[in-house]
Parts: structure tokens; C-alpha cells; sequence
């Protein structure tokens, strides 16, 4: 793997845009973009629109929940970011469903269990770890735990782990929203299966992406910085989360 990553220097050389410079620099337009975004913005994103769907909804409602589920998936850029991170460096299909395979185990067990027991902790603490969860794979990618520590950490486990985490992020924000007990553990079950339909959705664009950008001279040259930008992203994410939680917990 460390063969594949070059010098941050190197990764700069030149100003013609490639499909590897095109995504380092997307992706570090996103981190911008994150900064600009409001700090009540960053509590495990859900519309209005759909937080006044589930308060209001009572009885088994299996295609909307379904739907909800999916669309949580596909437009969750923090599972996105963590999943980008754990299949950078998968090259074989087998591979990738074994580490995405666990993270929607982790991911699942979380959400039933925190939402059927009412436990629940402050949504910015979990959201914060989940920043951290995408830092810490890019780091894990960039191989820093081998250099700093001599040790590389079982990313099996890790990736597990993390997905307990995410997990226990929307069964947060769900508490939240004191969803109808009516009709609440067939509802719960619909939304893990339309969270694992939008996983399998963005999975398969990401993987088509990374496989055209692994077939040209300029993945080896803009990994690095790949990764670079998915750490910082992860920063990002858990210093406005931070920032969030000591904000709107005030007195």
C-alpha cells in the first residue's frame, strides 16, 4: 500500500487537471465547504421535512421508512466519507464485502438497540466520534499508526467498532424525535433495510469511480492527497461537533 502513496510535494507538480487531481481537489473543496455550513447544521443531518414525517407517522409504515433509510445512506456524507476511506486500498470484491459487510452489522446493532432501549447520549458527542472515525481511517490509509506507534491497529475491527458508532449516531437523533412506538420495531427494521439499499447504492457509484481512477498513471500520484483531504474532512467534522455540543449545552 505505501508503495502507491508519493510525497505531498510530487502530488502539486503540474497544473493540468487529471481524474485523480479532479477528485483531491473536490474533495478538498468539500472540507471548505463544510466550514461554511452552521453548527446546528451538524447533528446527524435530518431534514424538517423528515423529522415531521416521523414524529407525526404511527403504525407499520414499511416503504416510507424504507425510503427514509436510503435516503439517510446516500446523502449521509459522513458514512460516505467512512466508506470511501475503508475501500480506498480494497481491491478485490471479496474484500470489500467483508469490511462493508461489517460495518452495516455494526451500524444495525446500534441503531435497533439504542432505539428499542432508550439509550441515548448527546448527539454531538457520537457525531464527533464519527468525524473522528473518518480521520482516523484516512490515517490508518496514509499508514501514520505503523510510523508513529510500530504497530498497525486489526482495521477489521476498527472498522466494526466505528460502525457501532454510526449507528448509535441516528438512534440518537430518532430518540430524539420520540418516534410513535406503534408500529416501532417493523418501521425500524424497514429503515436498516433502506439504509443498507443507499449503502449498496453509493458503495457500487464509489466503486466505479475508484476503479477508473485506479486504471490511470495519477492514482498512485493523488492518493496521498486523497486522504490528506478525507483526515481533514474528519477533522473537520468532529471540531464542529465539539464546537456544537459545547454551544447548544451551555448553562
Amino acid at each position: 500500500m505505501m508503495r502507491m502513496l508519493t510525497t505531498t510535494a510530487g502530488v502539486v507538480r503540474g497544473a493540468r487537471l487529471t481524474p485523480g487531481s479532479t477528485l483531491a481537489l473536490l474533495l478538498l473543496l468539500s472540507v471548505v465547504a463544510l466550514l461554511g455550513m452552521p453548527v446546528e447544521a451538524w447533528a446527524h443531518g435530518v431534514t424538517a421535512g423528515d423529522k415531521g414525517f416521523i414524529q407525526a407517522s404511527s403504525g407499520m409504515l414499511l416503504v416510507p421508512f424504507t425510503y427514509l433509510g436510503a435516503k439517510h445512506m446516500v446523502t449521509g456524507y459522513d458514512h460516505l466519507l467512512f466508506l470511501l476511506g475503508v475501500i480506498f486500498f480494497l481491491y478485490r470484491l471479496k474484500d470489500v464485502g467483508i469490511y462493508v459487510t461489517l460495518f452495516a452489522v455494526g451500524h444495525s446493532t446500534t441503531l435497533l438497540v439504542g432505539v428499542l432501549t432508550g439509550v441515548s447520549v448527546s448527539s454531538f458527542l457520537i457525531d464527533a466520534i464519527i468525524g473522528l472515525s473518518v480521520a482516523y481511517k484516512a490515517l490508518d490509509n496514509l499508514g501514520a499508526f505503523k510510523v508513529w506507534f510500530g504497530v498497525q491497529p486489526d482495521t477489521r475491527t476498527a472498522t466494526l467498532v466505528f460502525g457501532l458508532f454510526h449507528g448509535f449516531g441516528l438512534a440518537t437523533k430518532i430518540l430524539d424525535f420520540e418516534m410513535s412506538s406503534d408500529g416501532l420495531v417493523p418501521n425500524l427494521v424497514a429503515f436498516n433495510v433502506g439504509v443498507e439499499m443507499g449503502q449498496l447504492l453509493a458503495l457500487s457509484a464509489i466503486l466505479v469511480a475508484m476503479s477508473h481512477w485506479r486504471r490511470t498513471t495519477g492514482f498512485s500520484r493523488y492518493a496521498h492527497t486523497a486522504n490528506v483531504a478525507i483526515m481533514a474532512a474528519g477533522f473537520v467534522l468532529m471540531g464542529y461537533q465539539l464546537a456544537g455540543y459545547f454551544v447548544f449545552n451551555q448553562g
